[in-house]
């Protein structure tokens, strides 16, 4: 079922949220840490995973160079959070835990790299180990948000499966026209921006991996040429 992962990573936030409430007075900090720092090392790991599968390396490296230049040009990392603090804002005027749990979560889980990239591999290839490793991600965050915000982070499953599963739906259009090869080498950039992905869970460095998401796309040009 091409929608497995983005029902799999919404149940995660219901359940984890459920599990969040229970803890109302919030989690120990070091408990919390603990268990992202193994996240972070989960989202390297895989990433390492994704990223030697390359047939191609030139293909990855000058994907990655074009496409962060792109990004980083349009700096879609700083316009994703200028529409979190928009909305973010909205929302202040009715402020309350349950909206400001809704709001805080929901931007969390959805303006992502993660959201993109997995979404993109679930639809692309019916693969949804990126998206089934941000279920257990956003799980764990929402025990931790709905600890402290209640009731509200459970209903940011609602804007996740719209949002994921609108591009899943939208990807699993274009893969037909799309070879194999091309495919490995977008999995394969897709992974070092998961290793980004890792570091910033880990606090290693702050990489904009948002501004790196064209990156995705080059190979799909980059193949043609080669051919």
């Amino acid at each position: 079922m091409i929608l497995f992962g983005t029902i799999a990573n919404a149940v995660a936030i219901i359940v984890g949220g459920i599990i969040g409430c229970f803890f109302r007075k919030g989690i120990p900090e070091r408990f919390s840490s603990i268990i992202m720092t193994i996240l972070g090392l989960f989202t390297l790991a895989n990433g390492m995973m994704f990223a030697i599968n390359s047939k191609n390396v030139i293909v990855v490296i000058l994907s990655l160079v074009i496409g962060a230049t792109i990004g980083e040009w349009i700096d879609i990392e700083k316009r994703m959070n200028n529409l979190g603090d928009y909305i973010q804002d909205k929302f202040n005027s009715q402020e309350g835990s349950f909206s400001k749990g809704f709001v805080t979560a929901s931007l969390l889980f959805c303006v992502g790299t993660m959201s993109i990239m997995g979404s993109l591999q679930s639809g692309l290839m019916n693969d949804h180990k990126i998206l089934l490793m941000k279920s257990v991600l956003d799980g764990t965050i929402a025990i931790v948000f709905a600890s402290t915000m209640g009731m509200g982070v459970l209903l940011s499953s609602l804007p996740v499966f719209v949002y994921q599963g609108s591009i899943v739906l939208l990807a699993s259009f274009v893969a037909p026209y799309l070879s194999e090869a091309v495919i490995t080498e977008m999995t394969a950039v897709g992974g070092v921006l998961l290793l980004g992905m890792g570091i910033n869970i880990l606090e290693m460095k702050k990489l904009k991996v948002g501004n790196m998401l064209p990156a995705m796309f080059i190979p799909i040009i980059l193949m043609l040429f080669m051919k």
